[in-house]
């Protein structure tokens, strides 16, 4: 069976005060091409289908067409599961109609689990939808007050599945959580993932997912598999961040044979405009040739420059971000790394001030600062009075 794993298409987003409905549009035609291409049987979609609960009218319609074109011209069927930024119960809303013309779309998790078993040549294999959902909702529907965090939930939910689990059959996990190699936290990917939660640990066991031939999972926007190979993100479509500017976007093509073995390769997707960082001095960067990406620009230059975005935008119409990047070295020419947390007030200021400016505070400045601060401390005083 040859699977298209995808996920965190995130359509609305707003970038930098940039709408990326038209780039949504233009990467997911390359999408419907490669389709065409390579003749699918299954496309699977794990989880932050939309950017927000409630997305703009455009990007309603820009996933309607195209899971219409999918599901049905093309008549392959699309297995679906609710992000942490999707609206479950606004994806869960129809979902038994719709699973009649070969959309299976899970927004919320229920506890009379039913895979959808789709058949190849070898057999069945059983798809199994595990949409994001928090501890507390899992806690509810299994009446279990132990589970507390996500490994909690994620454990309940999967000793739940594989109670009944045929394993003469070939089983693929589709879910949207933050997975990593032992349970342990890690760094997101990028900047543009929402946090699973505030105050606890987020992050799920890789071990978890043993009973499966594959786990295709979404949140995260890099693609990389998790303690094996057959445990992966797809990563998300486009970048949505200046921490994505390096990442390489598209989707996975997975191939499953007879046993349950797997064969992985990635499919490039080509953006309309790239997003990408650029850094230099002003007057060099204005003799770059035009380009329409989305940049973040990074000057360094040392002295001061007027209307830097609107000379940068002469070049670079598109440009999303200018910023000054002032380097500080000491004589071993290494940098220099402030403990800001182990500093105090005059001393947090002196380092904010060096580093922003690329000089020390002299006297009347540090003054200055003084007595701004003192006259907060006592207006504080006041009000707790």
């Amino acid at each position: 069976m040859k699977i298209f794993h995808t996920a965190d298409w995130h359509l609305g987003k707003l970038v930098q005060g940039v709408y990326m409905t038209e780039d949504q549009h233009y990467i997911l035609q390359q999408f419907i091409q490669a389709i065409d291409e390579e003749k699918p049987d299954v496309i699977i979609i794990a989880g932050d289908l939309y950017d927000r609960s409630m997305p703009p009218i455009e990007a309603v319609n820009l996933l309607n067409d195209v899971l219409a074109k999918i599901v049905l011209e093309k008549k392959i069927p699309v297995l679906a599961v609710a992000g942490n930024h999707d609206s479950a119960g606004r994806l869960n809303f129809g979902s038994r109609l719709m699973s009649d013309s070969g959309l299976y779309i899970k927004g919320q998790f229920t506890k009379n689990h039913v895979p959808i078993v789709l058949n190849d040549q070898h057999g069945e294999v059983h798809f199994h939808l595990v949409p994001y959902a928090e501890p507390a909702a899992i806690r509810n529907i299994f009446e279990e007050e132990s589970i507390r965090s996500h490994q909690d939930a994620m454990q309940k939910i999967i000793e739940h599945i594989t109670e009944d689990m045929d394993t003469s059959k070939r089983h693929v996990f589709v879910g949207h959580a933050f997975v990593t190699k032992y349970g342990e936290e890690e760094a997101n990917t990028s900047d543009s993932e929402r946090p699973l939660s505030i105050g606890g640990s987020d992050c799920v066991n890789a071990a978890l997912f043993k009973p499966f031939h594959y786990t295709a999972l979404g949140h995260l926007h890099k693609a990389h598999f998790v303690l094996n190979e057959t445990i992966r993100y797809a990563g998300s479509i486009l970048k949505y961040s200046l921490s994505e500017h390096s990442h390489e976007k598209g989707f996975l093509i997975i191939e499953l044979d007879e046993q349950g073995n797997t064969t992985v390769s990635k499919r490039k997707l080509v953006p309309r405009r790239d997003l990408r960082v650029v850094e230099g001095q002003l007057e060099e960067l204005l003799t770059h040739t035009p380009s329409e990406d989305y940049v973040f620009v990074r000057l360094t230059d040392t002295i001061s420059v007027t209307s830097p975005m609107e000379r940068i935008r002469s070049v670079y119409p598109n440009a999303m971000h200018v910023e000054r990047k002032v380097l500080r070295q000491d004589t071993s020419r290494e940098l220099q790394v402030v403990e800001a947390e182990k500093l105090e007030d005059i001393d947090l200021f002196r380092s904010f001030f060096t580093n922003i400016i690329g000089v020390q505070p002299d006297e009347d400045t540090e003054r200055l600062f003084t007595e701004m601060l003192q006259e907060l401390l006592d207006e504080e005083r006041e009000t707790v009075k």
